[in-house]
């Protein structure tokens, strides 16, 4: 019977172990169909190859204002081997695009999304992304070039740290009516924003949702749907007060003649008191514990509140709407075009697709390394103090021998000038009238 036991249990925990592995397979193969039914239009992780599909602008050459870009994996990366393109030298613009295939986000969702890391202290610049339209000679993009959309960090001092959302519409740029804030550490942060076909939006900082909400509310391109009626009025019935005196209260008999303050009863008449003198001892007022104060009807809740009143809100005659409101048009390129005081910055795992899922996946692959880069980064940071701190003491050590060679020099010359001042100007007119 033990026997029996055993293999009955035996078979239980078989059964088990086959329905879980079975069900870690249906998970597995239907996250596999999900990621196959979605496209990836664009995905550059800035690996060999990565400048023939890439194009340096000539934009601002001729000023002696265009800067460029190295392949590397920067000074404290998580993984050596995942370079990214970064920013150099100081003070330029930087201008790199590429050709992407031709899409349209109608009818579909729009993912964009990208990593840098500043490195630098930037100081004031721009560390966004742009998807362009139509045709664009990329050895010429710049500034100056139109864009369908713009997305990321603009920082400049410690009071601006915009994260911007500019979004193209018949030809005009819309920035997003939210102050959003981008990171600002010298660490990898993933910038995401996705764009829904019921024109809502998710913005994620590090595959957490940073914003949301809809592009007929948080842009002003179309004008709203509603309005506050300016000529409403608040109706003349219309009770708002929500608490209202009992009219059922009484007053209670003698309540009016209870005084505020009486006579102190513990008060005792001075023993050298003389009412012939002093007059009739009175002791002093105290307040009256009995005396509630005027008399005032309890409040209780109003039957004929109605809540308070607010302006209602009507359709506005002029808003049209655009169901294709949420619609870019066709994407042909993707491009950094930016301004730095200080250069630094590294660009790395640029992606366009239609599935915010396979961007998360991407996120988690390269955090991955996280605590790597914290730590390479912490290191990176000492011998900069270190460093640093070796520079100020040859500085000072260099001042301060500045200062012993001008007492010095200061000295010399004092010695000198005592030595004229000990010499008397008459003597020299002497022995002039005796060579006379």
């Amino acid at each position: 019977m033990e026997q029996n036991a055993l293999a009955a249990s035996s078979s239980s925990s078989s059964s088990v172990f086959a329905l879980k592995l079975l069900l870690f397979v249906s998970l597995c193969l239907s996250f596999q169909a999900h990621i196959s039914n979605s496209e990836i239009i664009f995905e550059e992780r800035f690996e060999d190859g990565w400048q023939s599909r890439w194009v340096r602008s000539d934009w601002k050459s001729n000023e002696g204002k265009a800067g460029s870009f190295k392949h590397t994996a920067g000074k404290w990366s998580g993984d050596p081997d995942d370079k990214g393109i970064q920013t150099y030298p100081d003070a330029k613009h930087y201008a790199i695009s590429a050709k992407i295939p031709e899409f349209s986000n109608k009818n579909r969702t729009l993912v964009l999304q990208y990593s840098i890391r500043f490195e630098q202290d930037i100081e004031c610049g721009g560390g966004y992304i742009k998807l362009l339209s139509g045709f664009v000679n990329q050895k010429k993009f710049g500034g100056d070039t139109p864009y369908s959309l713009m997305f990321g960090p603009d920082i400049c001092g410690t009071q601006t740290k915009k994260l911007h959302v500019i979004l193209s519409y018949q030809g005009q740029n819309y920035p997003i009516k939210k102050d959003l804030e981008c990171e600002t550490d010298k660490l990898t942060h993933f910038y995401t924003f996705i764009l829904r076909p019921d024109a809502t939006y998710s913005i994620l900082i590090d595959n957490r949702e940073r914003d949301s909400g809809s592009m007929y509310t948080d842009w002003d391109i179309l004008p709203p749907r509603k309005l506050k009626d300016v000529n409403a009025k608040k109706p003349a019935d219309w009770d708002d007060r929500e608490y209202i005196e009992d009219p059922n209260a009484i007053k209670p008999e003698g309540y009016d003649s209870i005084p505020a303050e009486i006579p102190d009863p513990k008060a005792e008449k001075p023993d050298h008191w003389d009412e012939e003198e002093d007059g009739i001892w009175k002791p002093s007022k105290v307040p009256n514990p009995a005396y509630k104060g005027p008399w005032r009807r309890k409040k209780i809740k109003n039957p004929n509140y109605k809540g308070k009143w607010k302006t209602p809100w009507i359709d506005n005659p002029e808003f049209e709407d655009d169901p294709d409101l949420y619609v870019l048009k066709p994407i042909k390129y993707v491009g950094i075009e930016v301004w730095q005081v200080k250069a630094g910055s590294v660009y790395d795992n640029v992606l366009i697709c239609d599935d915010p899922d396979y961007a998360k996946q991407v996120a988690d692959e390269v955090f991955a390394n996280r605590e790597v880069e914290k730590e390479a980064f912490e290191e990176a940071e000492k011998v900069r103090k270190a460093r640093e701190e070796e520079e100020a003491q040859r500085a000072r050590e260099e001042g301060e021998r500045r200062r012993r060679e001008r007492g010095y020099d200061r000295r010399h010359r004092d010695r000198y000038r005592d030595r004229y001042r000990r010499h008397d100007r008459r003597d020299y007119m002497d022995d002039y009238h005796d060579e006379l």
